[in-house]
C-alpha cells in the first residue's frame, strides 16, 4: 500500500538538527532502533533549561504534518514514574534508546502516517523544562525519504495582485516525482529529481497549493497558500451593525469586527468551502473606526455554517505575525479541534462537526434560528438581604457534569431553601474539564456542560423554583486562544500563539498589578469596556440571567505592576470608577441585577462599590472570606476565632447589608477536611478527627454564618459535610501540589450521602436555618456579634417589627469539645419566654428568667422572642421521621408510627433501646444519658430503617 504522507508548513524549528539534541542513525524509520542524546550544556536555548536535575525525563510523541504530536504521545508530565527517564552519562549528557513503532505503541496504520517525532525534556518533577530555541518543541522528521521545503518560508504568503511566487524543495532518498496544485488544479509536475523549482505567475485571486512528492510507493506533501491583497476596499456601514455577528433576516447576515492597524481581512468559511476570493474581502468603515464588515447573503435558514476572519497586517511588528486566523472575538458559539472530540453526545447532541482542513477555533452561524419558549418571564428576585447563595461547579456537581444534572437535582436546591444558584464560569474555556476562568471566549456558553436551550431550560427551572441564577465571570484575564490576545501578538516562534503585543487595544503586554492569570485586560480602553458590557448585555437579554460575580477584581487598574503587592492592594481611584460604571451599566439593563465583586480588599474601596447607589436599592455587594476563623471553630482550635467581618457592620463605612460572607468557597480547603486532619483531640468522647464528631459541629457553622443578616453564600455539598480534600485527584489520591484544578469524585451521590443520619441531618438543619433567614423579616434588620472564642453570640433584631411577631433572635453555638454552661444575658424588655425556633412546634421554650443554658460540644440554640411559623410547613424530613423537642434534656417524642426505637452514641455503640410499637404520643426517656449527641434509629410502618440525630443537654 503507498505511504502517504500530509504535512503543513512548518518553520518554527529546524527539522534536522539542534545542538542540545541528535538522533543516531538520522534518517531513520519508524521500525528502527534509534538512540537519542540530550546535551543540557548547550547554550542553544533561549526558554528555560535545567539547573542541575537530578533525572532528565523525555516527553516526546509522533505525528503527522500538523502535529508531530498527534498520533502518540508517551510522558506524564510532572511525575517521576520512569516513564520516558534518560540515562545519565555525565557531563550533562542524557540519552535515550527507543524503537518508535514499539515504543509509541502505533498500530499499523498509525506507523504508516508518522512523519515526525516532537519532544520536550523535563526534570522529574517538571518544575524545569528544556526546549529549542524560540521555546518550541523538538521537532524531526521521520523516514529515510524525507522532503523539505524552501520556498514560500511562511505557510501564507501575501501578495499584491499580479505577483509571482516561487515553489522550491529538495528532497533526501532518491529522485521523487512532484506533484504541484493549486485550487485542486495540477499546474506543474516534475518527473525523477531531487530538486524541485516552479515558479506560478500573475497571481491575482487566494490559492490553495498542494505539493506532492513521491516516492518507491511513499508520498509526502506540503502544503502552502497565497493571500492576494485585494486593494481599497471602502464603504461606511449602517449604525445599527454590531461586531459580530448581526441577522438581518433567514437568508442574512453581516459580520463586523475590529481589527485597527490591520490592512485587510478575509472571511473564510462553510459557505465558500473555506477557499475565500475577493469577494470575501471584508470592507472597511474608516467613519467607525476601522472596523471590516461584510454582508453575506443567500444563506439557508437553519443551516449550520461555520467561519473565521483572516487578518492580514503586511507590516508586522518583529515577532508578530503577518497572518492570523482566528475565530470571531463575539462569537456565541465555537467548535474546536481540541476540545470537541472529548465532549458527550448525550451531553450536547447532534455538535456541529469542526471543519476539515481548518486550525484553531471556528465560529458558527446559523440564521432562522428557533427562539426558547421561555416559562418564566417576569422573574421576582430574592431581596438582596434575603439571598442564600449556592456555588456550584458544574463540572463536579454531579456525574454527568452537564447543566441536565442541576435541572434534574432541582428539588435539593429547593429542599436546600437556597433562593440563588452561582455558578463558576461557564463561558467557553481552554480545555474541558476546567474551573472556567481560563476563559477564551466570554460570549460562547462552553459546549462540554451542554446546549445553549439546555442553560436557558436551567435558568428557567430555577426561575420556576424561585431560585435565581448568578454568573462567575472573569473580565480581568483571557486566555491564550481568545482572538483579541491573538490578533495583535507577540509570536517568536511562529506557532500561531502568543502574548499581547504593544499594539494590542484590549490587553496589557504585561499585568499591571500583582494577581496576573492568563492575559491582563486593559480597562482603561475603550474597546475593552465596549466588549464588556456588550458581554453583560448578551448573558442578562439573552438568557435571563440574574447577577454577575465578577472575578479578580483587583485587576481591574492601571497603576500597579506585576511585583508591586502594595500598589495591587492600595486604593486605585481608575479601579474603583471603572466598576462603577459596569456596575452602572448591569443595572441600566437590569434594575435588580446582582452585582457581586470578589475583590478581597481593604474597606476603603470596598465601600464605595456597597454604598454606591445605596439608596436606589441597588449597591454592589462584595465577597467576604471568612474561612480561617470558622474553621477555628469547627476544629475546635485555639487560632484567631473572630467572625465579626461575616456581616456589613465590622466593615468601615459600609452602610448597608452587601457582604457575602462565607466559610467555604471554591478557592478554600475544606472545612471538613481540616476537621478531620487537625481537629482537636484532647476529649477522647469528643474528637473532632473523627468523622461523626466532625460532622455533627457543621450544623452549628451553619447557624453561626448564614443566619447574619445579608447575602451569604455556602460551597456545594458543605451542607453534606464534604470531606474530600480541593487538592483530591481524579484517581481519588490527594496531592496539594496539582490537583486542585482536577476534577472530584461524587461520594456525594455514589454513597448516598442523604442517607447518612448524620450528614442529612446538616442538610436539614441548613434548609430549616435558610428557610428562616427567608421568610423572617427580623433577619433583614441589624445584629451584633459577639465572637472570638468557643462560644459565639449573634443577636438579631429589628425594633421597627411588631413584638407581638418576630423582632429579636438570639444565635448561641459552642464550638470547643466539651459541654458548656452558657450564659442567657436575654435582653430585658422583650419577651417573657424564648422559643426554639428550630423546633417546628414551638414546644420548646426558655423562660427569660433563666440565666444560663446548657449547649453540648459542637452544637447550637436559636432563640426568638416569638415562635415563628416559617418551618411549621417545612416539607417532611429527608429521614422520614423527626424527634421533638430536640435538644432535649430528659425525654423526646417522634412526629410518626414507629417501632423498635435504638439510641447509639457516635462511636456507633448502642445505649439504649425501646422494643415495641409506638405512635407520636409515646415518650422517650433519656435522662440516663450523658449530655452529647446520638443517633436514633427506628423501623418504620414500610419496615425501612431510618436514623436521625439527638442531642441530649
Amino acid at each position: 500500500m503507498k505511504k502517504i504522507y500530509l504535512a503543513l508548513l512548518c518553520v518554527s524549528v529546524s527539522l534536522f538538527a539542534f545542538a542540545q539534541v541528535t538522533i543516531a542513525p538520522n534518517p531513520f524509520e519508524i521500525d528502527e532502533s534509534i538512540t537519542i542524546t540530550l546535551d543540557i550544556n548547550s547554550s542553544d536555548t533561549d526558554c528555560n533549561g535545567f539547573s542541575n536535575p537530578s533525572k532528565v525525563y523525555m516527553h516526546s510523541g509522533v505525528g503527522d504534518g500538523s502535529n508531530a504530536f498527534g498520533i502518540s504521545v508517551v510522558g506524564n508530565w510532572g511525575q517521576d514514574d520512569g516513564i520516558g527517564e534518560m540515562t545519565n552519562q555525565g557531563a550533562g549528557i542524557y540519552s535515550i534508546t527507543i524503537t518508535p513503532e514499539t515504543y509509541y505503541s502505533l498500530t499499523t496504520t498509525e506507523a504508516s502516517n508518522v512523519i515526525q517525532m516532537g519532544m520536550v525534556f523535563r526534570n522529574e518533577d517538571g518544575s524545569q523544562e528544556l526546549k529549542a530555541s524560540g521555546c518550541s518543541d523538538f521537532i524531526f522528521e521521520v523516514g529515510t525519504f524525507q522532503v523539505t521545503l524552501s520556498s514560500p518560508s511562511n505557510d501564507t504568503t501575501i501578495l499584491n495582485s499580479g505577483e509571482d511566487l516561487t515553489i522550491s524543495a529538495t528532497n533526501i532518498g532518491g529522485n521523487a516525482s512532484y506533484t504541484l496544485t493549486a485550487n485542486g488544479n495540477i499546474i506543474d509536475t516534475n518527473i525523477s529529481t531531487n530538486s524541485y523549482s516552479f515558479t506560478d505567475t500573475n497571481i491575482t485571486t487566494n490559492k490553495n497549493y498542494v505539493l506532492t512528492a513521491e516516492l518507491n510507493g511513499t508520498s509526502i506533501t506540503k502544503s502552502f497558500n497565497v493571500l492576494v491583497d485585494p486593494g481599497t476596499n471602502i464603504a461606511i456601514m449602517p449604525t445599527n451593525y454590531e461586531d459580530g455577528i448581526t441577522y438581518i433576516d433567514d437568508n442574512t447576515a453581516i459580520l463586523v469586527l475590529y481589527a485597527t492597524g490591520k490592512d485587510f481581512v478575509y472571511v473564510a468559511g462553510s459557505f465558500n468551502n473555506w477557499q475565500p476570493d475577493t469577494t470575501y474581502a471584508m470592507q472597511k468603515d474608516p467613519t467607525r473606526n476601522n472596523k471590516f464588515w461584510i454582508e453575506l447573503t443567500g444563506l439557508t435558514p437553519g443551516q449550520i455554517e461555520t467561519y473565521q476572519y483572516w487578518i492580514v497586517d503586511k507590516t508586522p511588528l518583529t515577532n508578530s505575525p503577518s497572518l492570523v486566523k482566528t475565530a470571531d472575538p463575539y462569537s456565541t458559539l465555537v467548535l474546536s479541534p481540541y476540545d470537541d472530540p472529548y465532549i458527550s453526545a448525550t451531553t450536547y447532541p447532534n455538535l456541529p462537526t469542526y471543519p476539515t482542513g481548518q486550525e484553531r477555533e471556528v465560529t458558527v452561524l446559523e440564521t432562522g434560528q428557533t427562539d426558547y419558549n421561555w416559562q418564566v418571564t417576569n422573574f421576582n428576585k430574592p431581596k438582596k438581604e434575603d439571598l442564600v447563595i449556592y456555588e456550584v461547579l458544574i463540572r463536579d456537581f454531579d456525574a454527568n457534569r452537564n447543566y441536565q444534572d442541576i435541572i434534574d437535582r432541582i428539588n435539593y436546591f429547593k429542599n436546600l431553601n437556597i433562593n440563588a444558584i452561582q455558578l463558576m464560569p461557564i463561558m467557553e474555556f481552554e480545555g474541558n474539564e476546567s474551573w472556567g476562568y481560563n476563559t477564551s471566549f466570554h460570549m460562547a456558553l462552553d459546549k462540554y456542560y451542554g446546549t445553549k436551550d439546555k442553560f436557558k431550560e436551567l435558568v428557567d427551572v430555577c426561575h420556576q423554583n424561585g431560585i435565581a441564577v448568578i454568573l462567575d465571570i472573569a473580565f480581568n484575564h483571557a486566555f491564550g486562544r481568545n482572538p483579541m490576545v491573538r490578533m495583535w501578538m507577540n509570536d517568536p516562534d511562529g506557532d500561531g500563539w502568543g502574548t499581547p503585543s504593544s499594539e494590542n487595544p484590549y490587553f496589557n503586554e504585561v499585568a499591571l498589578h500583582s494577581y496576573s492569570v492568563g492575559e491582563d485586560f486593559d480597562h482603561s480602553n475603550p474597546r475593552t469596556q465596549d466588549f464588556v458590557k456588550r458581554t453583560v448585555d448578551y448573558w442578562i437579554n439573552e438568557f435571563n440571567i440574574d447577577g454577575f460575580r465578577w472575578d479578580l477584581t483587583k485587576g481591574f487598574t492601571q497603576n500597579c505592576t506585576s511585583s508591586d503587592e502594595n500598589c495591587t492592594n492600595s486604593y486605585q481611584q481608575d479601579r474603583v470608577d471603572i466598576l462603577k460604571a459596569y456596575a452602572d451599566y448591569s443595572w441600566s439593563l437590569d434594575a435588580d441585577h446582582y452585582v457581586i465583586f470578589e475583590h478581597l480588599g481593604s474597606d476603603t474601596e470596598e465601600k464605595e462599590w456597597a454604598n454606591y447607589r445605596l439608596d436606589e436599592g441597588l449597591g454592589v455587594m462584595m465577597w467576604g472570606k471568612m474561612t480561617d476563623p470558622y474553621n477555628e471553630l469547627t476544629m475546635g482550635q485555639n487560632g484567631d476565632k473572630n467572625i465579626d467581618r461575616i456581616g456589613h457592620n465590622a466593615h468601615t463605612g459600609f452602610n448597608g447589608p452587601r457582604v457575602v460572607g462565607y466559610p467555604e468557597s471554591h478557592d478554600e480547603e475544606r472545612l471538613m477536611y481540616k476537621n478531620i486532619a487537625y481537629g482537636n483531640t484532647s476529649n477522647a468522647s469528643h474528637n473532632v478527627q473523627e468523622l461523626n464528631v466532625a460532622l455533627s459541629r457543621m450544623s452549628a457553622l451553619g447557624a453561626v454564618s448564614a443566619m447574619v443578616p445579608g447575602p451569604k453564600m455556602i460551597w456545594h455539598f458543605g451542607e453534606l459535610g464534604m470531606d474530600n480534600s480541593i487538592f483530591t485527584c481524579n484517581d481519588g489520591s490527594y496531592n496539594n501540589d496539582g490537583c486542585k484544578l482536577d476534577t472530584k469524585p461524587q461520594p456525594q451521590w455514589t454513597e448516598n450521602w442523604l442517607s447518612e443520619a448524620l450528614r442529612a441531618q446538616i442538610y436539614e438543619d441548613w434548609s430549616k436555618l435558610h428557610k428562616l433567614k427567608i421568610e423572617e423579616a427580623v433577619f433583614e434588620g441589624d445584629y451584633t456579634i459577639s465572637s472570638g472564642d468557643y462560644t459565639p453570640r449573634i443577636d438579631v433584631f429589628d425594633s421597627a417589627i411588631p413584638s407581638t411577631e418576630l423582632n429579636y433572635v438570639i444565635i448561641l453555638a459552642n464550638f470547643d469539645v466539651t459541654t458548656q454552661t452558657i450564659n442567657t444575658n436575654f435582653p430585658s424588655g422583650i419577651a417573657s419566654t424564648w422559643y426554639d425556633l428550630m423546633d417546628p412546634t414551638g414546644n420548646t421554650t426558655i423562660a427569660n428568667s433563666t440565666t444560663t443554658i446548657s449547649i453540648p460540644a459542637g452544637q447550637f440554640r436559636i432563640l426568638g422572642n416569638q415562635s415563628s411559623d416559617a418551618l411549621s410547613v417545612q416539607n417532611e424530613t429527608l429521614t422520614g421521621f423527626s424527634l421533638y423537642p430536640n435538644p432535649t434534656e430528659t425525654a423526646f417524642h417522634i412526629n410518626t408510627n414507629v417501632s423498635n426505637v435504638e439510641i447509639y452514641d457516635l462511636t456507633g455503640k448502642l445505649v439504649k433501646a425501646f422494643n415495641g410499637n409506638f405512635t407520636n404520643t409515646d415518650s422517650f426517656n433519656i435522662s440516663t444519658l450523658n449530655s452529647g449527641i446520638y443517633m436514633v434509629k427506628v423501623q418504620n410502618e414500610n419496615d425501612q430503617m431510618l436514623t436521625s440525630k439527638l442531642i441530649k443537654q
